[in-house]
């Protein structure tokens, strides 16, 4: 069957379309995004701006007529932390609804969690053992552990690079000036405590196998030396905590303006980079973690698997 994925995301509304079935391989046959970056257009009371919701309508409508256009047989909607924080969620959810007929489903930090560690543990499969998984998204980072499909620990931190790069290093806009020495000692002893709560309920839980997903940890495997996306699919990647303490050494210098010059940082996000880089050294350095693995599936895969399951024949 086809499937349409509709992620509105704390950066982008990312529509992918599927070809799939229990059991099989979900081929992509479809993907298309706009970058929104509504995790920065949240304001100072807390609810999302109007032109953020405006944004957000035309971004879904285009993404329905888009699932319609490809013969998607369901449109899977959901919404991630910058909707769900937002204190006018109710009436931007109801408005999206009335305007494009997509019913966004708002997930959970904990659901995020565990439907990104399910297409985890799915692409390693069950020979990688206890898993650890760790996604930075643009509002928050999730984190989750287990041995099983659904992870015995999962947790949601308001940690996303958008969010950090916005509040807390207050990123120029120009993108012309880095952020400042002090500025990023501050958000790095503010990681480290967000950490602390969780840190010994995944400890508990252990791991024989680390691994990240998100754009974030891509970009920053990438820099390390990893495969460009060109390589494919399947080839292997990984990050090892040496490797990202000396791209964050270098980036912390360069002006965001001048992060997308630098082969696989995407334009979009390089503002966000330092942010994101900040807080993966945090979650490797807290945990002891010395080397871990790329995921390229994530939270869109793991929504697709789930409904894939829920659809299996009895």
């Amino acid at each position: 069957m086809r499937l349409g994925v509709l992620d509105v995301g704390s950066n982008t509304v990312h529509l992918l379309v599927v070809d799939a079935h229990h059991g099989a391989h979900p081929w992509p046959a479809h993907s298309e995004k706009v970058v929104l970056r509504l995790a920065e257009q949240i304001g100072p009371d807390g609810a999302l701006t109007d032109a953020g919701a405006d944004g957000l309508v035309k971004a879904v409508g285009m993404a329905r007529a888009a699932a319609d256009g490809l013969n998607a047989e369901d449109l899977l909607a959901f919404a991630t932390s910058a909707v769900r924080e937002a204190t006018n969620a109710g009436e931007v959810l109801a408005r999206v609804r009335d305007e494009t007929g997509v019913r966004l489903e708002v997930l959970s930090g904990a659901d995020e969690a565990r439907m990104t560690f399910l297409a985890v543990r799915r692409w390693f499969g069950w020979s990688a053992g206890r898993l650890l998984g760790m996604d930075i998204g643009g509002g928050s980072l999730e984190l989750a552990a287990g041995i099983d499909e659904d992870p015995d620990v999962a947790i949601s931190l308001p940690l996303g690079a958008g969010r950090l790069s916005r509040d807390r290093l207050r990123v120029d806009p120009s993108g012309t000036v880095p952020p400042s020495a002090e500025a990023v000692e501050e958000l790095r002893e503010y990681v480290d405590a967000q950490l602390d709560p969780v840190l010994a309920r995944l400890t508990a839980v252990g791991w024989e196998r680390p691994v990240a997903t998100s754009k974030t940890f891509r970009m920053l495997a990438r820099l390390a030396g990893a495969a460009p996306s060109g390589a494919g699919l399947w080839a292997p990647r990984s990050l090892t905590r040496t490797g990202l303490r000396q791209v964050l050494g270098f980036i912390r210098h360069i002006p965001p303006a001048q992060l997308p010059e630098l082969e696989g940082v995407s334009a979009a996000r390089a503002h966000q980079l330092l942010a994101g880089a900040v807080v993966a050294e945090a979650v490797l350095r807290r945990l002891d973690v010395d080397r871990l693995d790329i995921c390229p599936w994530a939270l869109r895969e793991g929504v697709i698997l789930r409904r894939l399951d829920q659809l299996a024949p009895m």
